[in-house]
């Protein structure tokens, strides 16, 4: 089967699967504290400053800084996206490694740093505390319950990451004055949104490929303990 069309399924199947689980829609937002911590922490890359970031019920944000030179909001205009797409194949490659475990405790921590440091006020603080609890209670779960917690996290964020680029890219093409960071993009630089729009949408499908190829390619076997003739264990 054409590598493709099986992407196509599988983002066709994760997004009809995860809006049948009870709440997966709370989860849709780790994709945008995702895409809002990649502009903060290129914001402090190019030394610039991050004031504040919102999350809202709505599945939108905003990362509110101030930037040292104009030619700095290149990076961090792309960032959001971009950074958000290229962590989706990371999630994939942790499934892959069957290293689901570190998956969940970096995702807590970012969201940890993101409310002690930057979301002081509205949804996204209810929403990151309780992620951050949910995340802890997973990782002391039975192993069934928080591989199929991770699977879940995982095929959101990849969902949310395409069908967000996507709707950009069409915001760019039928109201380019409201398409966000295309928007911001086009407006600081020579190329007009539905250009962003376009770079956003096709970086998202190519990191989509990278990571059906991770979940369709044959895992690795988990780890085992053998005995050893001197007792011990090895692995």
């Amino acid at each position: 089967m054409n590598k493709w069309l099986k992407l196509i399924l599988l983002l066709i199947g994760s997004a009809v699967l995860t809006r049948l689980i009870p709440f997966s829609s709370l989860f849709r937002n780790l994709d945008t504290m995702i895409h809002e911590f990649c502009h903060a922490i290129v914001t402090l890359m190019t030394s610039g400053r991050v004031n504040r970031i919102e999350l809202n019920a709505d599945h939108s944000g905003v990362t509110y800084s101030m930037i040292t030179s104009a030619w700095s909001g290149l990076p961090i205009g792309l960032a959001g996206y971009m950074g958000s797409s290229l962590f989706v194949i990371w999630l994939f490659y942790l499934y892959h490694k069957r290293q689901q475990r570190i998956g969940i405790i970096i995702t807590a921590v970012i969201a940890l740093i993101m409310l002690i440091l930057y979301v002081h006020q509205g949804f996204g603080v209810i929403w990151l505390i309780g992620f951050v609890i949910v995340s802890i209670l997973m990782l002391i779960s039975p192993e069934w319950l928080r591989n199929g917690y991770y699977l879940l996290i995982m095929f959101l964020t990849l969902e949310e990451s395409v069908l967000s680029s996507l709707t950009i890219l069409i915001m760019a093409i039928t109201s380019p004055s409201a398409a966000g960071d295309a928007t911001g993009l086009a407006h600081q630089f020579i190329l007009p949104a539905v250009v962003w729009g376009i770079i956003f949408a096709g970086f998202s499908l190519w990191c989509a490929k990278i990571s059906a190829q991770l979940f369709l390619r044959k895992r690795k076997p988990p780890r085992t303990r053998t005995s050893s003739t001197s007792g011990g264990f090895a692995g």
